[in-house]
């Protein structure tokens, strides 16, 4: 019988074993102390901001350095971005660039180009259709390449008995140390309730009772259950329905593998288009057109201080560069958010998001001798920095074989908890993809270390999806204001509909008052170059980066 309990345990390295069996030790305790309704201890304010300020990747000052051009010139960004944004064009612009008449001619013409084809772009596309605009996608990869397919945990929005809009105002300002700009925050959980029946209305299946009442769960830092989800798939799910419906509309195309590089603008500082590669060869596309949308989604894939990431092979932040350049003033970019529980073993899983729905179900975070030593439900950037603590000032961390640490995530509690067959129907999408690798996560915790996840930083937008280039719209991940300086789980998947529908929406007024312009052009990225040169910044280093580098 204890061979047979402890088989289990014979995919793990002998040295990651005892400190399996020290986590079982104490399971039995800490199941106890869940079914009286007890948790581990919160941290004190004073603890909080101590190990943010010693532990979080974000105050690392050695992985930062000031820009040095731009319109955010003198902000400390993280180095690889701030390589990027202060980059020369690619080599395909420099013909453009010498001869206006070029980009003067249309391959493309549209009422809005959307860049990028993940959720923001795909539900912006959707409201400016429905405004009797025509719309152009471009996006890099295929339609729905994105972070938006990753998310797994859920979506909060405020549409329980005992919450309000106000409650969770109050937790986003609180788990964004108060540094969001509050009328963003006003309008992601303003507009929540709509969002959410608008994809219910698509045909999005979420989780719901045999009564047909939804189900809602905590996710960290918020003071009610108010995380609505579809498995651990709610992204991927969310995607699948917006996307049908985007290829059901008659004035939307969609380009799959032309990324852009550059934005077009004119003599009177608006934005009227775009260049575009092609990913497998050809010549640049010229697309003119009256609004603009950016919808590329973050920057995990540049890999800021050598982090692992959970995001897709495009999030390289072209949007970024390409606003940037274009003088549209940036946020938060020293601030990104490093997700706790990436996946930490087996090698080839390194990186890999461990949604935080796991902890709002009971799972704990343990150290090597099986002692919990954070509430799980922290918010993202306090758990982020008490296992980064835990690791390296505690050595409790696990050692791998790869020389690499983590901790461990007790997810076998969840079936203890809530009863046998709740980790397969809760967390189907992980719990295959574990298995395929030998690990059954309803027997062995995982070993988890932060990962970098979301970019909470990005481009400065209004409420209605604005920014300050006439004819320039964003929504999503590019933008920066509505999280601050940590978002807390679940409002990314909300803000992508929030401000993805209000920015189809402004962009197709735009474009309804406006005519195509006379004079598009590439006169802002001459500008720019000058600027580097008189700076000697990146001589050799051309930008966007449309793919990771391996």
């Amino acid at each position: 019988m204890k061979q047979a309990e402890t088989n289990h345990l014979n995919v793990l390295p002998e040295a990651m074993r005892e400190s399996v069996r020290l986590v079982e030790r104490t399971r039995k305790y800490r199941l106890a102390q869940s079914l009286r309704g007890e948790t581990f201890p919160s941290l004190s304010i004073s603890d909080r901001k101590a190990w943010l300020a010693d532990f979080h990747p974000d105050q690392r000052a050695d992985g930062k350095r000031y820009l040095l051009v731009g319109p955010n010139e003198g902000n400390q960004v993280p180095v690889e971005l701030a390589d990027l944004l202060e980059s020369r064009p690619r080599i395909a612009l420099t013909e453009l660039m010498e001869d206006p008449s070029i980009t003067a001619k249309a391959d493309i013409v549209t009422d809005i180009l959307i860049i990028g084809g993940g959720g923001a772009g795909t539900t912006a596309a959707i409201a400016a259709a429905k405004a009797g605009s025509k719309v152009f996608i471009a996006t890099k990869l295929r339609h729905g390449d994105s972070n938006t397919i990753m998310a797994e945990g859920g979506m909060q929005v405020a549409d329980q008995e005992c919450d309000s809009p106000v409650q969770h105002y109050l937790d986003i300002l609180g788990g964004g140390h108060f540094t969001n700009n509050a009328e963003l925050v006003e309008a992601l959980v303003t507009d929540g309730a709509s969002a959410l029946r608008w994809l219910e209305d698509l045909g999005m299946l979420f989780d719901k009772y045999p009564t047909g009442r939804m189900k809602v769960r905590h996710g960290g830092g918020t003071s009610r259950k108010r995380l609505h989800a579809a498995g651990d798939v709610t992204g991927l799910e969310m995607m699948r329905v917006i996307r049908d419906k985007a290829e059901s509309i008659e004035n939307i195309t969609v380009s799959d593998f032309t990324p852009a590089v550059e934005l077009l603008t004119d003599d009177d500082g608006r934005a009227v288009g775009a260049v575009l590669e092609r990913i497998n060869g050809g010549k640049p596309l010229i697309v003119h057109a009256k609004s603009v949308i950016i919808a590329t989604g973050g920057m995990g894939r540049l890999h800021l201080n050598k982090f692992p990431t959970s995001n897709h092979y495009g999030a390289t932040a072209d949007g970024l560069v390409m606003a940037y350049r274009a003088g549209v003033p940036l946020r938060d970019l020293h601030s990104c958010q490093y997700h706790p529980t990436g996946s930490a073993y087996p090698q080839r899983k390194v990186g890999l998001l461990i949604t935080e729905k796991f902890r709002g179900l009971g799972a704990s975070f343990l150290n090597k001798f099986g002692d919990e030593f954070i509430f799980g439900l922290e918010a993202r950037d306090v758990t982020t920095a008490a296992i980064i603590r835990e690791c390296q000032m505690m050595n409790n961390g696990v050692q791998t074989p790869y020389g690499s640490v983590g901790v461990w995530l007790d997810i076998p509690l969840i079936d203890l908890i809530h009863g046998r067959g709740t980790i397969e129907k809760e967390f189907p999408g992980r719990f295959k993809e574990f298995i395929s690798k030998g690990i059954d996560i309803r027997k062995l915790p995982l070993l988890a270390y932060p990962t970098l996840h979301y970019q909470n930083g990005g481009m400065v937008i209004g409420t209605n999806g604005g920014t300050d280039m006439p004819g320039l719209f964003a929504a999503g991940e590019v933008t920066g204001g509505v999280h601050g300086h940590n978002r807390l789980m679940g409002n990314a998947l909300l803000e992508i509909l929030v401000f993805g529908l209000r920015a189809g929406q402004s962009a197709a007024e735009f474009a309804q008052s406006t005519t195509l312009s006379s004079s598009p052009g590439l006169s802002h990225l001459s500008a720019f170059v000058e600027q580097l040169e008189q700076k000697n910044c990146n001589p050799e280093l051309n930008g966007p980066q449309l793919l990771p580098v391996y």
